[in-house]
């Protein structure tokens, strides 16, 4: 298929070609969307940007079964999305860094862009 603007898109290609993430980030990226792209564990990370909690805690706020809750925090905590604490005999979970909160709250703005909630 020839193209009128075949120079303008070579230099185009090139540059993504030159700018695209090493092969091991872009699986690394995949894996993390992977793991937060399921509703349950989105959940979670929604109640853990509140604060800090234990996972009765967490299955009181997102209406969950304490198996499942656990469940799912041990693919986010492999995954890079929380960190766990222990305090006492509780374990407490939090948004592994602010990133996580970043990604989460640039997702909901695109969500709204264009819905007319922008800015809600």
């Amino acid at each position: 298929m020839n193209c009128d603007h075949e120079a303008e898109h070579a230099d185009k290609v090139k540059r993504a070609a030159r700018n695209m993430p090493p092969a091991g980030d872009i699986e690394r990226l995949a894996a993390g969307f992977k793991a937060i792209s399921e509703p349950s564990r989105l959940k979670i990370l929604f109640a853990l940007m509140q604060g800090e909690l234990c996972v009765q805690h967490i299955v009181e706020a997102v209406g969950s079964m304490q198996s499942a809750v656990s469940h799912q925090l041990r693919i986010l905590k492999a995954a890079g999305a929380v960190k766990a604490r222990r305090d006492g005999q509780n374990i407490a979970y939090s948004i592994a860094d602010s990133h996580v909160v970043a990604v989460l709250e640039l997702a909901c703005t695109h969500l709204r862009c264009g819905s007319g909630e922008e800015g809600r």
